[in-house]
This record gives structure tokens, C-alpha cells and sequence, in this order.
């Protein structure tokens, strides 16, 4: 904190042109963990890099797919309204449209960090999102700096108050960003935080499917790929492995494990995969799930 105060008003030259600062809101009910969540409001500021300015402020709302009505709990809580995101768009052409954005803004011509307020944006939600609907995203979005991890201290120096209400994305990333600019005034260098690990290793297409160990009997049950092909998913269960990989993984990306249903009933010797992030305390960390047999 000392270093940051004894460099209160100098500025630093920092490593980007440009920050895009997000805030994305999502799908949500109260005391209950939906699946699958997805992003209904795509908010973003972009702050100049040198001066400190904001340059432009971006927002769409966004249709959700597999919860189309929003809970009371939602709209209370973002002030979304069910008509916004009945006329929004789709996550994929919200991306696009993200990214048309930013290149006009820039001139098409920029080194650019993402920043966040948490790694919930972008390692969770929007990461999730699109590898359950398969939706190809925009690189810059791979990393990010968390303000809230590098600057925890800074940020009851800089004395801001909130504007707008909380919890609208566009309100918090304006603030975010606001907060941004007061700490690149203070002096405080910019430095990613968080990124995404690389994918596991993608079979060739020539090599056999992949068969996961399974306690039915000794036999092995098929990938992902195969139960695709022999049944349709269901929407709760649709899973995030596409079955090229050479494990499944979950949204979590811990790899899954499998178990059989030995409580008595009509279950019973039913074989099953689930997430790998498991403990009888918290159960599983993210939903995935889907039955063997």
C-alpha cells in the first residue's frame, strides 16, 4: 500500500493500449444453483490505456435458450426485464457484435486486456456457456485482470462510491472501470491475473473412441460419443465433453468419474458419470451428469 500511495498522481506507462472492462449478469433463482445458467446482459466499457479515458460503452442484452422466463429473483435482483431479453440476442451473436465493437472503437489496432471485478466472468460463465452450447470466442477473452485480487487494499483508498445500482452489468462495469482508471491514476501497473489452462489433448479423428472405466461389471462404458449416437440428451443433461477428447471433463475441468446406484428402488444397479469435483459435505461443483446404462 505504501508503494501505491508514494505513487499516488505519477501514473504508470502500463503494458496495454487498451482495457475492456465486463460485467456480465445470468440467469439465476434464489437458493438454487440453475443449470444451465447463461448470460442475459453483455456489458462492457472501454477505458484508454494511456489517458485513463472511457472511450465507449457497449451493451446487448442476451436471449437465454433454456430458461427463457426469468425468475422473479432475477429481475428483482438485475433489474432485467423479461421484455429486454425477449428482444435480445443470441451469446454468439452478442460476441460477434462485442467484437465488431471493439475493433471500430480501437481503430482494429490494439494490445488489450479483459478486466473483471472476480474470475466469475470469465473462467466460469462465459467459458462454460460457450463450451456447452459450442460457441467459439473471441481469444482476448482466455485472460484477464481480476481488480479485485490485485488491488484489494487500493480499493478503499481510492474513496469511490458506487453509482447506479447494483448488480445491472453495465452499472458495475462502469464502476469497475471508474475504479480502474482512479488506480492507473494512483500509479498501480496493470498485470494479467487469471487465464484459462489449455484444453486436454484432441484425439485424431482415425483413432478409436476413448472407453472410460466402468464399476458395471466389468465392462467399460462408452464415451460420450457413442451414448450420443444411441440416445438423444436430454436438456439437464446434456454434457460438456464433445467425446473427442481422450478424457471427459467436466465444466469444472476435473476429469469425471463414474459409480452405481446400490440404494434400493427402481435405480438400483444403474451405472452413471458425474463431475470428478466431488465430496459428501458440498456434493458435485459443477451439474454435469448422465446415466451409463
Amino acid at each position: 500500500m505504501a508503494a501505491i500511495m508514494a505513487a499516488r498522481g505519477q501514473g504508470l506507462v502500463q503494458d496495454f493500449d487498451f482495457f475492456v472492462v465486463v460485467d456480465f449478469e445470468a440467469t439465476c433463482m434464489k437458493d438454487v444453483r440453475i443449470f444451465p445458467q447463461e448470460i442475459i446482459e453483455f456489458p462492457a466499457v472501454l477505458v484508454d490505456g494511456a489517458t485513463g479515458r472511457i472511450e465507449s460503452v457497449f451493451r446487448r442484452y442476451v436471449r437465454p435458450k433454456h430458461h427463457p422466463v426469468l425468475t422473479q429473483f432475477c429481475r428483482e435482483l438485475t433489474g432485467i426485464r423479461q421484455e429486454d431479453v425477449d428482444g435480445g440476442v443470441e451469446l454468439g451473436e452478442g460476441l460477434w457484435m462485442h467484437d465488431s465493437w471493439l475493433k471500430a472503437a480501437t481503430a482494429g489496432a490494439w494490445s488489450l486486456a479483459v478486466v473483471t471485478w472476480g474470475d466469475w466472468d470469465c473462467r466460469i460463465m462465459l467459458e462454460s456457456e460457450c463450451r456447452f452450447k459450442g460457441i467459439e470466442k473471441p481469444s482476448y477473452f482466455d485472460r484477464w485482470i481480476n481488480l479485485r485480487v490485485t488491488l484489494q487494499e487500493a480499493v478503499r483508498a481510492a474513496g469511490l462510491d458506487w453509482e447506479g445500482r447494483l448488480h445491472c452489468g453495465l452499472d458495475d462495469a462502469r464502476n469497475t472501470a471508474r475504479l480502474l482508471v482512479e488506480l492507473m491514476r494512483r500509479g498501480v501497473k496493470m498485470t494479467i491475473t487469471g487465464s484459462l489452462a489449455p484444453p486436454p489433448p484432441i484425439q485424431q479423428k482415425e483413432q478409436q473412441p476413448q472407453l472410460l472405466t466402468s464399476p458395471c461389471g466389468g465392462s467399460s462404458a462408452p464415451s460420450l460419443i457413442q451414448q450420443k449416437q444411441q440416445q438423444p440428451p436430454q436438456p439437464h443433461m446434456i454434457s460438456p465433453c464433445d467425446g473427442t477428447s481422450a478424457t471427459c471433463f467436466c465444466y469444472c475441468r476435473v476429469p469425471t468419474r463414474g459409480g452405481v446406484v446400490s440404494v434400493p428402488g427402481p435405480m438400483q444397479g444403474k451405472c452413471f458419470f458425474g463431475c470428478g469435483n466431488w465430496t459428501p459435505a458440498m456434493g458435485p461443483v459443477c451439474p454435469y451428469f448422465v446415466w451409463t446404462n
